[in-house]
């Protein structure tokens, strides 16, 4: 007979209690970052060697570059986020953090290069004196919303234990650059023309705007003498040169001198320290997918959505994805998901989210029921929920394992981010997303690169209904994230078959489903399988994106009680598939995100 205490009972009740509330945000933030057109110039690329494929293709290119000198996928990546630091500084770089998803042939991965909350910060932090959460910007412009960087870590710990190429090498492709100038594209043009806040940052309006305070025109050659130097410093250095000394001490000074101030110091960045994590491998069908764990809430949630779409199938009759394949279009995507498909995603997709908003935080600090969370039966009692319609707004469940009940956060994500994935000679692979969180992050440039605002992935509001939220603000905790680099593989031959990611805040986790589904179940190339339209659900309206749907698919889904919302959905998803024929010959096939300026690369 099961034996329950009465602390469990308590814990189970007022969980409950909270769910039976919970009543999730349902105007979601936009997208975090504009979009800039969708290309319609992109094929899949194809490789017999090695690839890299990057949100900018001078990335991309450096990234090759390093796996032609026989480098590794974490070679190519480090190269890949030094250039990305110069070209697509709104997204990411070294003053953000990341996580990195790694493949070295033998084992799988998993690097935690996540920004921490300072020593000095409280968990009033985005709080005003009267106890309101301050506006969005209000807490993102300045040091307040700076976490103390964690990229540079995360990727020194990867090069140690998979690096090939000496550490010094995989920057000269960005040092070079920074020296001998850049074009401004198109993306980054408009992305700086659209930000209020570079005119009142002195370093970032000297940098990016012109005398007379007008935007940079697209193709202005744009030189970075003093992220050379920096770059220059870590090649020689490692990352000690950002960790320790006169740029250290210019980070804190930035974050404390600011109007809206901040406490990262000195001896914040110098305890500084990434961490390897147990990877989140679970099956789904055929395949084995592997993806980050707390404080990422991406790896739970995709693999939530994909085991209750494999719950669904065991129904009567069973509701199969696989059969549900898209659809010719007319619009730039080329293909349309039919309308059962978008409704059993967007279904999986509330039924994740609220549990994410409710259990889901930094593991080290909080006891996320991680194991419960993904457990086929739990799912499966997760999937019955699913109807022929919405169910609108869903309510968190009760897995396995819970041992404090939490608050639901109502702090919907908003992270600028970008996305690297690579295969190397041997094999090897990895998928890091990078992140500097909003666009332009804090706002505060130090030599040459910006610093994040991360510190605004916590939840604004620390408790509610006298029940802490468990992605309040803490010392030394690193915010939820919905990043997730995924890597999937075979799971008779254990081969791996799919390094894959997106920035996008926290619609990731629903540009990271559909590109699955669209290649492990419809079997699209990764370029069709990113070009498909964007769609899912926050546990909110529908989300579609906007302008690549068919009335008819609307109206259907209208029909369905499903609350449409049509908006720009950035993604920027990148991904290589690696397949191998009856021969053995290996082959790789490359798809890079129509809605950015991403390429993929190899030979």
């Amino acid at each position: 007979m099961l034996s329950i205490s009465r602390r469990q009972l308590s814990v189970m009740v007022a969980t409950l209690a909270l769910a039976a509330c919970h009543t999730p945000v349902t105007d979601q933030p936009p997208a975090p970052e504009l979009g800039s057109g969708y290309r319609t110039d992109l094929a899949t690329r194809h490789a017999e060697r090695h690839m890299a494929a990057a949100a900018n293709p001078l990335a991309a290119e450096a990234g090759r570059q390093m796996l032609r000198q026989g480098g590794s996928a974490i070679d190519a990546a480090i190269a890949m986020q030094a250039v990305l630091t110069l070209v697509e500084p709104q997204s990411s770089g070294i003053g953000g953090g990341a996580f990195i998803m790694l493949w070295d042939g033998k084992n799988v991965r998993a690097y935690d290069g996540r920004e921490t909350a300072p020593a000095g910060a409280r968990e009033r932090l985005f709080l005003r004196p009267d106890g309101t959460p301050m506006g969005f910007a209000e807490a993102q412009i300045g040091g307040r919303s700076v976490g103390t960087p964690g990229v540079l870590r995360a990727l020194e710990r990867a090069h140690k234990d998979s690096g090939h190429l000496p550490w010094a090498t995989l920057f000269e492709p960005a040092i070079r650059l920074s020296e001998q100038g850049f074009a401004i594209s198109p993306r980054l043009h408009a992305l700086i023309a659209a930000d209020r806040y570079i005119p009142q940052s002195p370093d970032m309006a000297a940098y990016f705007l012109n005398a007379d305070g007008t935007p940079k025109a697209t193709g202005t050659r744009l030189k970075n003498p003093a992220l050379a130097a920096v770059l220059k410093r870590i090649a020689n250095e490692g990352p000690d040169a950002l960790y320790h000394g006169p740029i250290a001490a210019e980070i804190a000074r930035k974050v404390q001198g600011h109007r809206n101030a901040g406490s990262l110091s000195q001896a914040d960045l110098k305890g500084y320290s990434a961490k390897e994590r147990t990877p989140l491998c679970t099956d789904y069908k055929q395949w084995r997918v592997c993806g980050m764990p707390p404080p990422s809430s991406g790896g739970i949630a995709i693999a939530q959505i994909l085991g209750t779409l494999q719950a669904l199938e065991s129904r009567d009759p069973p509701l199969a994805i696989a059969s549900m394949k898209p659809l010719k279009s007319a619009s730039p995507a080329g293909l349309e998901p039919v309308p059962e498909a978008v409704h059993l995603l967007a279904e999986a997709g509330r039924l994740a989210f609220a549990d994410r908003g409710l259990y889901v935080a930094d593991a080290d600090f909080v006891p996320v029921p991680v194991a419960g969370l993904v457990a086929p039966d739990y799912l499966a009692r997760r999937a019955a929920l699913i109807g022929e319609r919405s169910m609108g707004i869903a309510k968190p469940g009760q897995p396995a394992g819970i041992q404090v009940a939490y608050a639901p956060d109502r702090s919907p994500l908003r992270i600028s981010t970008s996305q690297v994935v690579a295969v190397d000679d041997r094999g090897g692979a990895v998928s890091m997303t990078t992140t500097v969180e909003a666009a332009f992050g804090s706002h505060l440039m130090v030599q040459g690169f910006l610093l994040n605002n991360q510190m605004t992935d916590f939840s604004f509001i620390p408790e509610e209904h006298g029940q802490p939220v468990a992605n309040r603000v803490e010392p030394g905790k690193r915010p939820r994230s919905a990043m997730a680099p995924t890597l999937v593989f075979d799971r008779n031959s254990g081969e791996l078959l799919v390094t894959m990611g997106s920035p996008g805040g926290s619609q990731i986790i629903e540009y990271v489903s559909k590109s699955l589904v669209a290649m492990l179940d419809w079997k699209l190339d990764p370029q069709a399988a990113i070009n498909l339209p964007n769609f899912g659900s926050r546990n909110g309206a529908t989300e579609l994106e906007a302008g690549l749907f068919s009335p008819a698919l609307k109206q259907a889904l209208k029909d369905k009680d499903h609350a449409l919302n049509e908006i720009d959905m950035t993604s920027g998803i990148q991904a290589i598939v690696r397949t191998r024929d009856a021969q053995g010959k290996v082959s790789l096939s490359g798809g890079a995100d129509p809605r950015r300026e991403g390429q993929a690369l190899g030979d």
